[in-house]
């Protein structure tokens, strides 16, 4: 029986415990121990008994909390709030307290966006053990969400160090999403490197890595498997082994020649067509088939496009939206939260001020808008970071919200009356984490397909955003769809704001112009629509300003989502 597990402090504990990946619920809920690895130390403040407390997230892993068949007494948490003068001392009575118990059975870890495990930032050496750590600016900067700001992030921790975490008898680490992927593929293939503290666990004996397949894309044994040996070709692995060719060597698909794949380890390649002339012009038709300007695109069509947020619908898919209502197509678009924990606090004052500025200007009166600009501007003036937001501070921000997607969708020429917002349950808790979805969540979304019997959707397939949003809202809409009573519509998935579909991923390809890509206004998404289409001039297709990509399952190819890490 497993007595004694360690906990990660970040959003990798979410959903992840007490329950390990393997062997069942059993290991979890038998645990008499339960460490947590890492911790953060509020900064200094002038109140601390007031606001230290709120520097800290609210995660489940704070005492008090229920945790399965644990006595709250043995639930051992690196203290946040320790004075500076006692925090060496409390190090060093948190290495005891896991001596005493015996040592740790079953270490989960997750892994940051610079490599670390647990708070060991890069340079921390094998040997260390619990300390105080002072923050990377890039796990700081990811942070921020959890922390409301990257003001309010603290800059140091308490963490435990690599040699105790590496003294734990079984390791798990656990990476979810494609933000990790460049991470995971240097802690799993790269050198042992004290730059990046999860190289560390290629040393230990019985560590385990789990992923999904976005977290695990940039594996070796993922995006290039046939560099590790024989593999079951088929006509997808064929246009990615192609063009990751065509990109290796510099050279445009048609000009590839057989030199360039017996040197590539793709011989076989060349023996399942008899030349590379005769595949080269295979993969060109099939890459050169995905381009779809306007007159390629459908015509008269009932779509509904489903957009996590108030604005991912233009900013990840505005081109291929404008060019359907350009061709008649009956779109609703439908946002499936408010979005309101991503409006600033100074934007509900500014937009407060516009209706008391102008109503004696129209003479429509202060009356009724000033008990609520009062109660709104008090509640700001004492509202503190992590503090939650009002009800009428939560109203304001989503219609707040609404009103600038109404605004982002007429840049597409498209009429308010076809913007509807479904406020989904599991997004009203006023926090970044959020309920699971719910019956209810998905009976909003199901009366939508219902309604209007769409021949296309379009939602996000982007499994990058940080704060799981876009996976909850994609999953209602699975499970929706699974009780629909109308033919199966066609599915395009369109990526959000972080990640683009790649070249040879992608179903469709639409190009944009420049005017087009103007109306995205987020400079990391013109970036990346950009980036596109430069690598399909680099392939030898004909050159755009920018393009979007887009993955497409027909109703029969729907269960085939899960192998492409949709």
């Amino acid at each position: 029986m497993l007595r004694r597990h360690c906990l990660p402090g970040g959003a990798t504990n979410r959903g992840n415990h007490p329950r390990s990946p393997r062997g069942g619920a059993e290991r979890g809920a038998g645990a008499r121990h339960r460490l947590h690895a890492d911790w953060h130390l509020p900064r200094a403040d002038p109140a601390p008994s007031r606001r230290g407390a709120r520097l800290v997230p609210r995660r489940d892993v704070q005492p008090g909390r229920v945790h399965v068949n644990v006595d709250p007494r043995n639930v051992h948490i690196p203290r946040g709030d320790v004075p500076r003068s006692e925090v060496e001392a409390h190090c060093r009575e948190y290495e005891l307290a896991i001596q005493e118990a015996g040592g740790i059975d079953f270490q989960i870890l997750g892994i940051g966006q610079t490599g670390h495990v647990g708070f060991n930032e890069p340079g921390s050496s094998a040997g260390s053990v619990t300390r105080l750590v002072v923050l990377d600016t890039i796990t700081r900067r990811t942070a921020a969400a959890d922390f409301f700001g990257t003001e309010n992030v603290p800059t140091e921790a308490i963490t435990m160090g690599v040699a105790t975490i590496l003294a734990a008898r079984e390791i798990a680490l656990i990476a979810t999403g494609e933000h990790k992927a460049v991470i995971v593929k240097r802690a799993v293939e790269g050198e042992v490197d004290r730059a990046v503290a999860a190289t560390y666990l290629q040393q230990h004996p019985n560590a385990t890595v789990f992923l999904d397949p976005a977290a695990a894309a940039e594996l070796t044994r993922r995006k290039t498997p046939w560099l590790l040996g024989e593999i079951e070709w088929t006509s997808a692995f064929e246009i990615e082994a192609v063009v990751w060719l065509s990109q290796v060597t510099h050279k445009s698909v048609l000009k590839l020649d057989d030199v360039d794949y017996r040197e590539h380890h793709l011989s076989a390649l060349l023996t399942r067509h008899g030349s590379s002339g005769t595949l080269n012009g295979i993969v060109f038709n099939s890459l050169i088939a995905k381009i779809r300007g306007r007159s390629k695109l459908p015509r008269e069509k009932r779509i509904v496009v489903f957009s996590p947020h108030p604005d991912d619908d233009v900013i990840s898919a505005g081109g291929v939206l404008r060019k359907l209502r350009d061709n008649d197509n009956h779109i609703l678009i439908a946002y499936q939260t408010s979005g309101n924990i991503a409006v600033f606090d100074h934007e509900v004052r500014r937009y407060l001020d516009f209706p008391r500025r102008t109503a004696d200007d129209f003479d429509y009166g202060n009356a009724r808008l000033r008990p609520l600009r009062y109660e709104v501007e008090q509640f700001l003036e004492r509202k503190q970071p992590g503090d939650l937001d009002s009800e009428p501070v939560l109203m304001l921000k989503r219609r707040i919200r609404e009103v600038e997607a109404v605004s982002a969708i007429q840049t597409l020429r498209m009429r308010p009356q076809q913007a509807r917002f479904l406020n989904m349950p599991f997004y009203q808790t006023g926090k970044v984490r959020k309920d699971p979805i719910g019956a209810r969540d998905v009976e909003i979304i199901l009366e939508l397909p219902e309604e209007q019997r769409p021949q296309i959707i379009l939602v996000a397939g982007d499994l990058s955003d940080p704060h799981g949003t876009h996976q909850m809202c994609k999953d209602a809409i699975e499970r929706a769809l699974e009780r629909y009573t109308g033919e199966a519509p066609e599915v395009w998935f369109y990526r959000g704001a972080w990640q683009e579909w790649s070249v040879a991923d992608a179903d469709i390809l639409v190009p944009m112009s420049e005017e087009e890509l103007r109306l995205k206004i987020m400079e990391r998404v013109e970036e990346r629509n950009k980036a596109t289409a430069q690598v399909v001039d680099q392939l030898g297709l004909p050159e755009y300003f920018a393009m979007e990509a887009l993955v497409a399952r027909h109703p029969a190819e729907r269960g085939t989502a899960a192998s492409t890490g949709i």
